[in-house]
C-alpha cells in the first residue's frame, strides 16, 4: 500500500488550505472523519504504521522538546482499533461550493489506508491544521470530531502519545509540508512560521493532555 510520505500537500481542486480557513470547513472535515472511521471493510486492512521515533527525532535542545520525545519512548497505549484513512489532512479533502454553502466532494490519496486508534487520523489532521493555520486549528480539532459523533477517543497521556506521534513526524523538517502550498499562493508559510507553530503546537497538547 506504499510508504508514508513525509510531505503533506494539497490537491490543486482543493481550497481547504487557504488562508482564511473558516468554521464551516473545520466541521466538515471533522464529520467527513466520523464518517470514515465507520467504515467496515470487507477485508481489514494492515496495521498503522509509525513514521517517526525518538531516535528519529530532530528538534532544538531544550526541556519541552526533551519531554515531548520522552512520551514517546512509552510503550504505545491500548487501542480499540478502526479503519483509518491515514493521511487525512486539507490537502485531501476535495470542496466544493464557498463559505457557509461549502460541501465536500471527495477524498483522495487512500494509499496509507490502514488499521488503528481513530486518535492517530485525528492527529494528522490537527498537525496539518496547527502549521498551515495555527496552533489553536490543530489543537482544537478533537472537540470537533468528537461533536460529531466521533469514535471515543483516548484520554490524558494516552491522547498526547498518538498526537506527538505525529506531531514529531514534522521536527526537524516542520518547512517540508509547504513547498506544495506555496506553489499555490502559501507564501506566508516560512520556515520560521512552521517552526514556530509547530513549537506552540507540541507545547499546547503537553500542557493540555500531559
Amino acid at each position: 500500500m506504499g510508504r508514508p510520505r513525509p510531505v503533506t500537500g494539497p490537491r490543486r481542486t482543493s481550497r481547504a488550505g487557504r488562508r482564511d480557513v473558516c468554521a464551516a470547513r473545520l466541521d466538515l472535515l471533522a464529520a467527513q472523519l466520523v464518517r470514515i472511521h465507520g467504515v467496515v471493510p470487507d477485508e481489514r486492512p494492515r496495521r498503522y504504521e509509525a513514521w517517526t521515533s525518538p531516535e528519529r527525532v530532530r528538534a532544538r535542545p531544550g526541556a519541552p522538546w526533551e519531554r515531548a520525545v520522552d512520551v514517546l519512548r512509552r510503550e504505545p497505549p491500548e487501542y480499540e482499533g478502526c479503519f483509518l484513512h491515514r493521511d487525512f489532512h486539507p490537502g485531501n479533502v476535495l470542496f466544493t461550493g464557498a463559505g457557509d454553502d461549502a460541501r465536500i466532494s471527495g477524498v483522495v490519496d487512500w494509499v496509507e489506508t490502514s488499521w488503528g486508534p481513530a486518535d492517530l487520523d485525528v492527529a494528522h489532521c490537527s498537525t496539518a491544521l496547527a502549521l498551515l493555520h495555527g496552533p489553536e486549528h490543530g489543537l482544537g480539532f478533537r472537540d470537533r470530531y468528537q461533536a460529531h459523533g466521533g469514535r471515543p477517543l483516548a484520554d490524558g497521556p494516552a491522547h498526547l502519545y498518538w498526537r506527538l506521534l505525529n506531531a514529531l513526524h514534522y521536527a526537524p523538517d516542520a518547512a517540508a509540508l509547504a513547498g506544495p502550498w506555496r506553489e499555490l499562493g502559501r507564501t506566508d508559510l516560512t520556515p520560521e512560521v512552521l517552526e514556530d507553530r509547530l513549537r506552540a503546537y507540541v507545547l499546547g497538547l503537553m500542557e493540555r493532555y500531559g
